[in-house]
């Protein structure tokens, strides 16, 4: 893991607190993870300049903008080549629908998550946006729903293993 960046406990403390809210203060953090203000600015402004850190989002709802069905769409291509891949990766990510783009292995070589106000919305933009499309052989369209978000994303611990508790 050559891109990997060593990390120590109170890097780990500061990248769990801001993955659970990114607008902490410089101050929380620090009373928080127990090092001077300074010390926690120049910790952050590591993990920004080494990549650690990519950024902040905006974290919006997805049904008080009126569009409250989401789903993900599994996309083949084909012919699976760079000439039609790159128009159609560019076409999908400026759709107002498109929430995430994937490129996968296997059958599939898209997952996207679209977000649409009524099935009928869905219909138009599979039908308009994707099938009408040259390109796309195919499309299977799975709804969504419910989504939970997951923990903070830390680099694996050595040695540490799942329980099947």
């Amino acid at each position: 893991m050559a891109d990997s960046v060593v990390l120590d406990a109170v890097d780990l403390h500061i990248l769990r607190l801001l993955q659970n809210d990114a607008r902490t203060t410089y101050r929380e953090l620090a009373a928080e993870v127990g090092v001077a203000p300074s010390t926690c600015l120049d910790r952050v402004a590591r993990l920004r300049r080494t990549g650690v850190i990519l950024g902040h989002r905006l974290q919006l709802n997805p049904a008080k903008l009126g569009r409250g069905l989401e789903a993900l769409l599994l996309v083949q291509v084909r012919p699976h080549r760079r000439e039609l891949i790159g128009p159609f990766v560019e076409r999908v990510r400026a759709l107002p629908e498109s929430r995430a783009l994937f490129h996968l292995t296997g059958p599939d070589d898209y997952l996207v998550h679209v977000a649409v106000a009524d099935p009928a919305d869905l219909q138009r933009l599979v039908l308009d946006a994707f099938t009408s499309r040259r390109e796309v052989a195919r499309v299977e369209t799975r709804l969504i729903f419910q989504e939970w978000e997951c923990g903070p994303l830390l680099p694996p611990t050595p040695g540490a293993h799942l329980s099947a508790d």
